[in-house]
């Protein structure tokens, strides 16, 4: 049993700190934003809250966080009230959030100044992957560091790989982003195309699926798709900000991103569409529009 901190109770980290939790059997503190989250999640799960993310972090083995966006990591990090200034020496600092590898770089070396280490570790698998602690994280980070974190890591995940030095793990994540855009681009034509030829999708799917177009989008969201349904999983403003941080890096980095930009595009007209909260299968709702 470790000492553990959870930082940010969204839709992803409020199952995944219970995991931490009643899988692993942690002693876990949370602290959300909006308290009455964290009060909620106590009452579910037993542990503690805390009113700061200092408070949180003080004397705790490993600290996770699951936030926003790179500027609501570096409040709850490095802000007056951050847990960075309760981190004690030799713990570990979790980042479960989709962020820029400039910033998990940053935070790195920060952290490596004041004695600790930080870890960049962005999941992927979605509420569903959460809720039934099946998530694929993806780390950036110091290698001794890691093989510390990772059994408790495992509380929530199928699939835990280092992938190289800080920011790595948040690379990693971008060309998760990137390949899932343009499958799902590609499975929403598809359907359509069926559609205006007057095909049985389930039929088409049933076959192809079982060959080399196969994917888990196809697996997972054909049926959804067909019948008009777009509530299950990944919102499109999520995956908007995704491919923002993906679009920047190519940027920075000089790779080209044809279908990934006009992609984010199509999701800006499904938001235009009264869609920023469905799930990215959604594009297919842009062409039958």
């Amino acid at each position: 049993m470790a000492s553990v901190a959870f930082l940010g109770l969204g839709v992803m980290g409020y199952p995944m700190a219970g995991h931490l939790k009643n899988k692993g059997g942690h002693d876990v503190t949370v602290y959300n934003r909006t308290q009455a989250k964290a009060e909620q999640w106590v009452a579910q799960h037993g542990g503690n809250l805390a009113a700061t993310p200092a408070q949180a972090a003080e004397g705790k083995d490993f600290v996770f966080s699951c936030v926003g966006n790179d500027d609501d990591l570096r409040s709850v990090t490095t802000g007056s009230e951050g847990a960075f200034k309760a981190m004690k020496k030799g713990s570990v600092f979790i980042d479960n959030t989709t962020a820029s590898a400039e910033v998990a770089r940053e935070l790195a070396e920060a952290a490596q100044a004041s004695g600790f280490s930080f870890l960049d570790a962005p999941v992927s698998g979605g509420q569903a992957g959460a809720e039934n602690g099946v998530l694929t994280v993806m780390v950036g980070g110091d290698e001794a560091a890691f093989d510390r974190a990772r059994p408790v890591i495992d509380a929530f995940a199928r699939m835990v790989g280092l992938m190289g030095s800080a920011g790595a793990g948040q690379l990693t994540k971008m060309i998760n982003q990137i390949c899932i855009a343009g499958l799902v681009q590609g499975l929403s034509e598809g359907i359509h195309f069926g559609k205006k030829a007057g095909l049985d999708i389930e039929k088409v799917i049933e076959v192809i699926s079982k060959g080399a177009a196969g994917s888990w989008q196809m697996e997972n969201r054909h049926k959804t798709m067909n019948a008009g349904k777009y509530d299950f999983g990944f919102a499109v403003d999520w995956m908007r900000k995704d491919l923002g941080i993906c679009l920047a890096e190519a940027d920075r980095n000089g790779a080209r991103l044809p279908v990934t930009a006009l992609v984010d595009q199509f999701y800006k007209d499904v938001q235009a569409m009264g869609g920023k909260r469905w799930d990215t299968s959604s594009l297919l709702a842009r062409l039958e529009k």
